[in-house]
């Protein structure tokens, strides 16, 4: 399948994206041509309270609003998996998700249940039941998804945290699009209790906020404390923008440069580092994705197939009869990829690159087609394949919307990745080309 992709609508040199500062973590609002959050209130939540659940006590998330995505289990209430008919058969849940209770446990106010692409599988952030959440960052595009609701509950000011889940972009995406920032933590670091799984290889709970200094407070309450080396080093893969839309990718490489200048981390830049993987281990991801799906959701789906729609349906009966040959292929690719990333980003080096192609595309074929998410799945399966850790943050914002940058690290780098960021509380601004 074709990586080519062109961004539609993008024209001319993307501008320096808004700073977004602390005093806007819990004091967000809707930005010039965004709906009233009253109106759209649908889009984002499924179900939402003033708050829904309170914190018990203090702790260091105290006054900060939480957006979940709904694939956690929040006590007294269902998990919806953005499905008319899985809310209907599901059971009210009786305990709080492990993610969930952390943040209520540090001080964080749970304001609602956020909306989620179908049964979690989409980059787009559309639900054919539901809609679309807006994006505010780029009005009249779609969020990004699957974490879909949890980004724009937080784009709006609705929310300061965004707990989502990332099987292959599914919070990069929404970041990226969004202008966020946001952490897919290293597979398996974030207990996973009480959360419905999509493909158990790559799931992991992650998050999404509107500045760094939140982000690593987050972190520090999500992930276990443990011993990582400082990011000392970062490399450009100059083969991974140009994966880009053309007119994004010397933009994105001075955003990730004026980044660099403000972090004073050194700045490498690599003519060749994984590009020419990038469609195999996207494959792989996809082959084992699709058997894991049906071995999570293939029973159910027999049984409501007519209630699913025909895209999400097709993707998860893809599965069912997945050769063994081709399956122990992907396993092995997999094996491959994650032994050449190994040598490739160190410890200590946290590899740059686009997080997404393009910026949000309008809703329609072109927002939710092929071509559009293979060119995204080969940026975003790096991470996936290997398991390791992704920094999402704002890169550049064009007419058409922001695009991001993304920092992969070794397993276990993820609180370096937040910490060096937590202490500047703005993207920088950057000159446009």
């Amino acid at each position: 399948m074709s990586a080519q992709q062109t961004s539609p609508a993008v024209a001319d040199a993307p501008a320096p994206v808004r700073p977004r500062h602390d005093g806007d973590e819990t004091t967000g609002a809707p930005g010039d041509g965004v709906p009233d959050p009253g109106e759209t209130g649908a889009s984002v939540w499924r179900v939402v309270g003033d708050p829904l659940v309170a914190a018990p006590g203090d702790g260091v998330l105290s006054g900060s609003r939480v957006a979940v995505k709904d694939l956690f289990a929040v006590a007294g209430h269902a998990i919806g998996m953005g499905n008319p008919a899985w809310l209907r058969g599901a059971p009210v849940e009786q305990a709080h998700s492990a993610a969930v209770r952390a943040l209520l446990r540090a001080g964080a106010d749970i304001t609602g249940i956020a909306r989620t692409d179908e049964l979690a599988y989409g980059l787009s952030g559309h639900n054919a039941h539901y809609g679309a959440p807006p994006n505010p960052a780029a009005p009249g595009r779609l969020p990004g998804g699957s974490s879909s609701g949890p980004a724009s509950a937080v784009a709006l000011g609705l929310a300061d945290i965004g707990l989502g889940t990332d099987t292959a972009g599914s919070t990069r995406v929404p970041a990226s699009y969004c202008g966020l920032y946001g952490l897919r933590p290293t597979h398996g670091l974030v207990p996973d209790a009480g959360q419905t799984s999509l493909a158990p290889s790559f799931d992991t709970p992650s998050w999404i906020t509107r500045t760094p200094r939140l982000l690593d407070r987050v972190t520090g309450v999500l992930l276990p404390r443990q011993p990582a080396q400082p990011i000392e080093r970062w490399v450009l893969a100059t083969d991974l923008f140009a994966l880009a839309d053309p007119s994004l990718r010397r933009p994105l490489q001075d955003a990730a440069r004026a980044w660099a200048d403000r972090l004073a981390v050194p700045l490498r830049t690599e003519e060749s580092t994984c590009a020419a993987h990038l469609e195999e281990w996207a494959e792989a991801v996809g082959v084992v994705q699709a058997a894991e799906m049906w071995q999570v959701h293939g029973s159910w789906l027999r049984r409501h197939h007519e209630a699913v729609s025909p895209a999400v349906a097709h993707a998860v009966a893809a599965g069912e009869d997945m050769p063994a040959e081709y399956l122990a292929w992907a396993r092995d690719t997999l094996a491959r990829a994650r032994s050449t990333l190994a040598e490739l980003v160190p410890p200590g080096t946290a590899l740059v690159q686009p997080a997404t192609p393009t910026p949000a595309p309008p809703p329609g074929p072109a927002g939710t087609g092929l071509a559009l998410l293979t060119a995204t799945v080969r940026l975003v399966c790096t991470a996936s394949a290997a398991g390791l850790p992704v920094l999402t943050l704002p890169g550049v914002r064009g007419p058409a919307g922001p695009v991001g940058l993304s920092l992969l690290a070794a397993a276990g780098s993820d609180r370096a990745l937040t910490a060096a960021l937590a202490p500047h509380t703005a993207a920088p601004h950057h000159g446009s080309p």
